[in-house]
C-alpha cells in the first residue's frame, strides 16, 4: 500500500468515527469540508477549500449543506470525545484532564449573525481598537500528557452579550455555557476528569455543581488560579454553639499574597513547564475555599518557579495530586493558547469565517474543531507507524526544531492532494441504502 492510501485510509478512519451520526449524503459533504480545511491555504471559505482540493463543482452542494443539512451539534461533539478515547486516551493519573477557556474571533461587520462588541483593555497593539466586534467562543478540549502537552478541541459554544443577544436566542453565561460541555465530555468518558481552567471560571457557578454534583454523577475535580486575595479558612469546622447561629467557617486564614504567613515550611520539586523541566519551590496548605464551600478540602499553593519572577497562586480540589503534578496541569493550560486558540485561527481560518448566518457560522466552528483534532491524532499515528524521520524532518533554517507542527501535517496531505481528491470523488459514487440515517455501527465503504 502506497503511502498516499495508508494515509487517506488513517484519516477517513477517523471522520467516519465522528460523521457516523449524520446521514450517509452528510457524512460524505463533511469529509469533504474538513478535508478541504486541512487544504485551504487562505481564505477558509467553502469554495477556497473546494479549489483547494480540484472540486469546484461541489461547491453548490457544500453551501447549501452548510446551510440546510441535517446537522447534530451534540451528538457530533461528543464523537469527537469518543473518538479521542479510542484512538489516544488521555490520562493524568486516574483522570481524564481537560481544559476549558474563551477566545475571541473578531468580526469586521455588525451584520453578521451573532457579534457582539467586546472592550479588550490589554490591546496588544496601539493601533488596535480598544473595543471590537468578535464572535465569543468557548472552547473545550482533552490535554493530552507529554513533553510538551497537547490540546484536543472536542465542543464549542458561542457566547453572546446579554444586552446584544439575537432575536430567538436565550441568554446563558460563559460559566454556564463550560458547565455544560464538562458534564457532556464527564458522560462519554469512562474515567472522572480533571479540569484545567483559568481563574475567569474559578467561580462558584462552576466549581460547586462540579464538586457536589447531582445524583448518578461524578465529581470533576478541577485546578485553577487562585486569586491573591483568595478567602482562606481553616480545614477544621468549628464547634457549633447551641445558643447562637451555626457558624460555617473557621480561623480565616492569610491570604495567598500573604503566604510569607503561612505556617508551612517552603518545598522543592521539579517539572516539566512550559517547554523544558524546571526547578520550583512550593507551599502547600491544606484548607477551605470560600468558592468550593465550607465543606469542600482543598490544597491551596503558592509556587516560587524557575524562570518567572513572580509567584503562581494555584488551587487543587484533586488532594490525590502531587505538587508537581498541580503545577504542571495548571502550566499545560497554554497548550489551549497555542496547539487550540493560535492554530485555530492562524492556520484553519477561525478569524476568516465568511459566513453572514446563523447556521453557516456554527457548523464552519464545529468543522474547524474536528478538523485540528483529527490532524493532531493523525500525527501520533504516524509517529507510532512511520517513526517521526519517516515522515517529517526538521528544516535546515530550524535545526533545533523537535516536533512537528501543524503546518508541517498540511504540507504532508499537500502533498497528495491529487490522490485525495481522488477518494473524495469515489465517495460520492456510493449509492443511498434504503434507510435514511445509518446505523453507528455501520461504517461508511472505505472509497480507497
Amino acid at each position: 500500500m502506497d503511502d498516499a492510501k495508508r494515509l487517506w485510509t488513517w484519516w477517513q478512519q477517523l471522520l467516519d468515527q465522528v460523521t457516523v451520526v449524520l446521514t450517509l449524503g452528510g457524512r460524505v459533504r463533511l469529509m469533504q469540508w474538513i478535508t478541504g480545511l486541512v487544504f485551504c491555504p487562505e481564505e477558509h471559505t467553502i469554495t477556497q477549500s473546494l479549489i483547494g482540493m480540484g472540486l469546484e463543482s461541489r461547491w453548490r452542494v457544500l453551501e447549501s449543506f452548510a446551510e440546510y443539512g441535517s446537522w447534530d451539534r451534540e451528538a457530533l461533539e461528543r464523537r469527537t470525545m469518543r473518538m479521542i478515547e479510542q484512538v489516544h486516551p488521555a490520562r493524568w493519573g486516574k483522570y481524564r484532564p481537560v481544559a476549558v477557556d474563551d477566545t475571541k474571533a473578531h468580526r469586521t461587520s455588525k451584520h453578521v449573525w451573532g457579534t457582539c462588541t467586546f472592550h479588550e483593555a490589554s490591546a496588544r497593539s496601539p493601533n488596535r481598537a480598544t473595543t471590537v466586534r468578535a464572535h465569543n467562543w468557548v472552547i473545550l478540549g482533552d490535554l493530552l500528557p507529554g513533553q510538551p502537552w497537547s490540546f484536543l478541541p472536542t465542543a464549542g459554544r458561542l457566547y453572546f452579550r446579554k444586552s446584544q443577544l439575537p432575536p430567538g436566542e436565550v441568554f446563558r453565561t460563559k460559566n454556564q455555557l463550560a458547565l455544560e460541555m464538562l458534564r457532556e465530555v464527564d458522560e462519554e468518558s469512562p474515567v472522572p476528569i480533571l479540569v484545567a481552567a483559568d481563574g475567569a471560571f474559578a467561580k462558584e457557578t462552576v466549581v460547586r455543581p462540579c464538586l457536589n454534583p447531582p445524583p448518578h454523577r461524578r465529581r470533576m475535580e478541577l485546578v485553577t488560579r487562585l486569586r491573591k486575595d483568595a478567602r482562606l479558612y481553616v480545614p477544621q469546622l468549628p464547634p457549633k454553639n447551641p445558643t447562637g447561629r451555626p457558624t460555617k467557617w473557621g480561623k480565616r486564614l492569610p491570604a495567598p499574597q500573604h503566604h510569607e504567613q503561612w505556617t508551612v515550611p517552603w518545598q522543592s520539586g521539579r517539572a516539566f513547564l512550559y517547554g523544558r523541566m524546571r526547578r520550583f519551590q512550593y507551599k502547600q496548605l491544606l484548607c477551605r475555599w470560600h468558592v468550593s464551600g465550607p465543606t469542600q478540602l482543598v490544597h491551596a499553593y503558592v509556587f516560587q518557579v524557575e524562570g518567572y519572577r513572580g509567584p503562581w497562586y494555584v488551587v487543587a480540589t484533586a488532594r490525590d495530586l502531587s505538587p508537581a503534578q498541580a503545577a504542571t496541569t495548571f502550566a499545560a493550560r497554554y497548550r489551549q493558547e497555542t496547539d487550540g486558540f493560535r492554530d485555530l485561527k492562524q492556520r484553519l481560518g477561525m478569524e476568516e469565517c465568511r459566513a453572514w448566518t446563523k447556521q453557516p457560522i456554527l457548523r464552519t466552528v464545529q468543522a474547524q474543531l474536528i478538523a485540528i483534532t483529527a490532524l493532531r491524532l493523525t500525527r501520533f499515528h504516524l509517529d507510532e507507524q512511520w517513526g517521526t524521520e519517516g515522515w517529517w524532518q526538521a528544516p535546515e533554517w530550524n535545526r533545533r526544531k523537535k516536533h512537528p507542527s501543524l503546518l508541517d501535517l498540511r504540507r504532508l496531505f499537500w502533498r497528495y492532494r491529487e490522490r485525495f481528491s481522488h477518494f473524495l470523488r469515489k465517495l460520492e459514487e456510493l449509492r443511498k441504502p434504503p434507510q435514511s440515517r445509518p446505523a453507528c455501527s455501520e461504517p461508511l465503504a472505505r472509497a480507497a
